[in-house]
């Protein structure tokens, strides 16, 4: 007895470190990936054959089927996937997943050659540890260090892996455990237990592998083995159904086509394999399974589901819309700006953060740009518009806020705390270029309403101004959602011109006011519409030199603008050349008063 409960805590212990290292290794993975794994998702297609390499691709990388149709329900919940998209992402990701049996396959390798004896966990597991720990504590890269946690975690899921082979082989010659592997030779039985068992988990590479470990023990036949993963390709979907709990229609489906592949795909199997049995008994059915058999099988039955149901992916959808059912055609289907499914991957739910601050960038953008055409010709729709774009600010301003306080406690890469410190020090630079839209937009309706007029001069300078803050906007915005350093570089010298062209009107405003071509009425109009664009370039400066110094963890703001003016950055010079050539390209006409 005391035998028997050492032998249970070594099992659960070796199967504790083996969980461990999946872990491990698979946000390691995650992290090291960074952003290809972004440029993957970049490039999502309706084509149903590319959905299926990218899901195949994703899930080889983090090394979790089930993070990925996560990740897929939060795409399609957020309006940036269609349901027809999600279907092929969903079949890659069973194969992609199968690449975590075949690595640990490797604890079943026998033979008293010198490579097989290098491959083995006993042998290799050591080594990799060993390069892994030099990697992680020795060196300063973030790329090695991730390199080094990939090797730990690899370390740490094969020794686990040996530790439950080593911990199990006593049940070989235990009845009762031969009698229950007999039992799950009955199809229903076996599957079942699969289902169960990945579902508890939520891992179908954690089942896997300890059905693998099992295998050790040679008690495991193939007719045990075979129902008992085909019951694991069901348990896994158990984690997309739950993610889709409260998700929109579209999102739902999603999870059920997981499920119904998945069930298809079984039955199909099933009806196929133990049919062609009852008329030709399989030979090897008795025969004692070995890791790399279970590895077989789990890449061949996801293959053939695969190779069967790709080109029934219309009737999945069918069947999906069957099981979730259009709502009432007066309640329309709502997606979320950020969905925190994607918090299951943090380096996609970064990239798709700033994705919406992207969005936010260019509604802000928009919303001036409205609003300055008001200056000379006032609309009443325009106006309105540029009321409704600046509340649409507000709700992504709200949105990523509350996103981003979720990031916390979270571990991650020095690429992905930049690009989130770069997202919380300018969404609300962002959102008050908006709000600096909507004043210039009240300015243009009391200027309307109150029948004011700018003298020809006043009015020859306010477009020239328009015009030049209009460009650094675009300019801002286009260097932020493409993270164009070059187009950042050039904001700040547009920015110091602007501020002397403010300068310039409100002194020669003075002048016009002295002899009595501007009234008083129209200079606090006008002092109020200055404020706002030189603010709005403030703001556009602030973004800029975010995403060029802070974002890079060099120099503060200040101190950086301080430097460059001065001429102590290597860039300052062109920062002269480009303040000279918009000097030039913004001048006012000459003052006549002058």
């Amino acid at each position: 007895m005391a035998t028997y409960i050492l032998k249970i805590i070594t099992l659960l212990g070796g199967l504790a470190l083996f969980l461990f290292g999946m872990d491990v290794m698979g946000r390691s993975l995650e992290r090291q990936a960074g952003s290809k794994l972004q440029n993957i998702l970049a490039k999502m297609s309706s084509s149903i054959p590319k959905g299926f390499l990218l899901g195949l691709a994703v899930t080889a990388v983090i090394q979790s089927s089930s993070a990925t149709t996560v990740m897929v329900v939060g795409f399609v919940n957020s309006g940036i996937m269609t349901l027809k998209q999600a279907v092929g992402v969903i079949m890659g990701a069973n194969v992609g997943t199968t690449v975590t049996a075949w690595i640990l396959s490797l604890s079943g390798l026998e033979g008293e050659s010198l490579l097989i004896q290098i491959f083995k966990p006993t042998t290799l597991a050591p080594v990799i540890g060993v390069i892994g720990i030099v990697l992680f504590m020795f060196t300063k890269s973030e790329s090695k260090k991730n390199i080094g946690m990939i090797m730990l975690g690899f370390m740490s899921l094969m020794t686990g892996m040996d530790i439950m082979g080593d911990s199990m082989a006593f049940l070989e010659d235990e009845a009762w455990f031969a009698q229950l592997m007999v039992s799950f030779s009955n199809p229903l039985l076996g599957i079942l237990f699969g289902a169960v068992l990945t579902a508890i988990l939520q891992s179908s590479s954690a089942s896997i592998g300890i059905l693998q470990g099992l295998s050790i023990t040679g008690a495991v036949s193939f007719g045990a083995a075979i129902p008992i993963i085909l019951g694991q390709n069901i348990g896994t979907c158990i984690t997309a159904l739950m993610g889709a709990i409260g998700a929109n229609r579209n999102a739902r489906r999603t999870a059920v086509v997981h499920l119904l592949f998945n069930i298809m795909g079984v039955v199909i199997f099933s009806l196929v394999f133990y049919g062609i049995g009852i008329f030709a008994p399989w030979s090897f059915i008795h025969t004692p399974v070995a890791p790399w058999d279970i590895s077989i099988i789990h890449t061949a039955f996801n293959l053939l589901s695969t190779a069967v149901l790709l080109p029934m992916n219309g009737l999945l959808v069918k069947l999906a819309y069957l099981v979730v059912p259009e709502a009432d055609a007066a309640e329309p289907e709502k997606t979320e700006l950020l969905d925190e499914r994607l918090m299951v991957t943090p380096t996609v739910a970064i990239q798709r953060a700033y994705e919406v601050a992207g969005q936010m960038a260019q509604i802000s953008e928009e919303a001036f740009q409205c609003a300055t055409t008001l200056l000379f010709n006032f609309d009443a729709r325009v106006y309105d518009n540029v009321i409704a774009l600046e509340d649409e600010t507000d709700r992504y301003e709200d949105a990523l806020g509350t996103y981003m306080v979720k990031f916390s406690g979270k571990r991650l890469s020095v690429t992905d705390n930049r690009t989130l410190n770069t997202l919380l020090y300018s969404i609300s630079d962002l959102e008050r270029i908006a709000d600096h839209a909507v004043a210039i937009a009240k300015a243009a309706k009391e200027i309307h309403d109150k029948g004011i007029t700018f003298s020809h001069q006043a009015q020859q300078e306010l477009q020239v101004l328009q015009e030049a803050v209009n460009a650094v906007i675009r300019r801002t915005a286009t260097a932020f959602v493409h993270r164009d350093m070059n187009k950042a570089m050039k904001v700040e010298p547009q920015e110091q011109v602007i501020d002397g062209l403010v300068r310039e009107i409100k002194s020669r405003h003075v002048r016009r006011l002295r002899d009595g071509l501007c009234t008083v009425e129209s200079g606090f109009i006008l002092e109020d519409m200055l404020t706002a664009f030189e603010r709005t370039a403030d703001h556009c400066s602030n973004v800029a030199v975010e995403m060029l110094q802070v974002a890079e963890g060099k120099l503060e703001a200040h101190e950086y603008l301080n430097a460059l003016k001065a001429g102590e950055l290597h860039e300052s010079a062109k920062f002269s050349e480009r303040f000279a050539r918009y000097r030039s390209r913004y001048a006012f006409p000459e003052d006549d008063q002058e």
